[in-house]
């Protein structure tokens, strides 16, 4: 498609671009190696959007944050353990990509999600040892309830020059916007459950001054039970509630990977209108029916700058057998770079990553991008 636009001496708009995504929802490969193959003065068209002058205001800011998600919910469905070494490694190896946030591990029920077993392990080696980078870096771990809490509290305690320092510690929680989903995950109701995230958020913030707190809201464009009729004035509410109780951060999650691009829309206006910052969320999309990169373009019209992604496209959904999972990494740095946004990643290192873990666990590389990456590589 842009090489036919620009043969005539036209730059596509963004209404233009979402059209061809959304008709060729797994990005074609083709069409990427093209725009990887060629002379870079080829994406440069591409920074002169209609859409992106329109945006280009003196305080328009086109850095955009990639927080990866792979060690984590990339990780934990794996069904084969997977060797501390090797989560230590993968760890280490984005660390130095230029990605500034990483979701590290887990401090679960070792019983429900046993990958995530060995996260006391993976936060005293991040404290415990300066990991190279070229630049600060946010390592994040879910404690979702008092217990993990505890856990991550005693760690941190016990290495208290290393958390005053760097690298950076956040925690995480994580809520859904549907009854049947919060009973199914968190035995109980979505009431309970953000009395529950109160005592753990209010927690942190006491025991950890400074901590910073991430709250996800889960199935926020589809439930796997209750479908896709998911009110999106219940997720605003849930986000005004998790952000009075003091967390940092809302990430909308599409769980599912239902979303659309109108739902996305509607969901964020909802959001917005109920007095949420958009500084103040991220999105969390899955590929599953090949929408996550025209839904991230619509989050991103509408002024979001942090997207969740996953390296290699770890992480399937567990509903929908066989079908892809988390939004790549590689996809999104691409996909944002075309558009002259800023990402701070080494698009070929990530690919590097992304190729050598989906192999150590043996599972299919699952971007597009990143097998175009090594394809062009290959060739050149």
């Amino acid at each position: 498609m842009l090489a036919m636009f620009m043969g005539r001496g036209e730059i596509p708009d963004l209404d233009q671009i979402l059209c061809f995504i959304t008709n060729n929802p797994i990005l074609s490969s083709s069409w990427i190696e093209y725009s990887l193959a060629t002379s870079s003065t080829h994406l440069e068209p591409i920074k002169e959007l209609k859409w992106f002058q329109q945006q280009q205001q003196p305080s328009f800011d086109n850095r955009v944050r990639i927080v990866e998600v792979g060690p984590r919910d990339g990780l934990q469905n794996e069904k084969t353990t997977i060797p501390l070494a090797t989560k230590i490694e993968l760890i280490e190896r984005l660390a130095k990509t230029g990605l500034a946030n990483i979701e590290a591990g887990s401090f679960v029920s070792p019983k429900w999600v046993p990958q995530m077993d060995s996260s006391n392990e993976i936060l005293e080696h991040i404290l415990k040892n300066k990991i190279p980078s070229p630049g600060p870096i946010t390592y994040s771990f879910l404690a979702p309830n008092t217990k993990g809490l505890d856990n991550a509290t005693a760690i941190l305690h016990a290495h208290p020059d290393s958390f005053v320092t760097e690298p950076e510690i956040e925690l995480a929680v994580f809520a859904a916007a549907t009854e049947t989903f919060t009973q199914k995950n968190l035995n109980c109701d979505i009431a309970t459950s953000l009395s529950r995230f109160r005592e753990v958020i209010a927690g942190a913030k006491r025991s950890l001054p400074g901590i910073r707190v991430r709250a996800y809201i889960s199935v926020v464009l589809g439930c796997p039970f209750e479908g896709y009729d998911v009110d999106p004035h219940r997720v605003a509410a849930i986000a005004t509630d998790l952000l009075e109780m003091g967390a940092d951060e809302i990430a909308l999650g599409d769980t599912t990977g239902m979303g659309t691009a109108p739902r996305t829309a509607q969901l964020l206006r909802g959001v917005a209108a109920a007095g949420v910052r958009v500084e103040d969320i991220a999105v969390h999309f899955h590929d599953t029916y090949g929408q996550a990169l025209v839904n991230t373009a619509v989050a991103l019209e509408h002024g979001i700058r942090t997207f969740d992604a996953s390296v290699g496209g770890l992480g399937g959904c567990p509903y929908s057998p066989g079908a892809t999972g988390n939004v790549a990494t590689e996809d999104v740095v691409y996909f944002m770079e075309s558009l002259g946004m800023d990402t701070g990643v080494d698009l070929d290192a990530v690919a590097d990553i992304g190729e050598w873990i989906t192999g150590e666990i043996g599972k299919s590389n699952d971007s597009a991008v990143g097998r175009a990456v090594l394809g062009a590589r290959k060739r050149s």
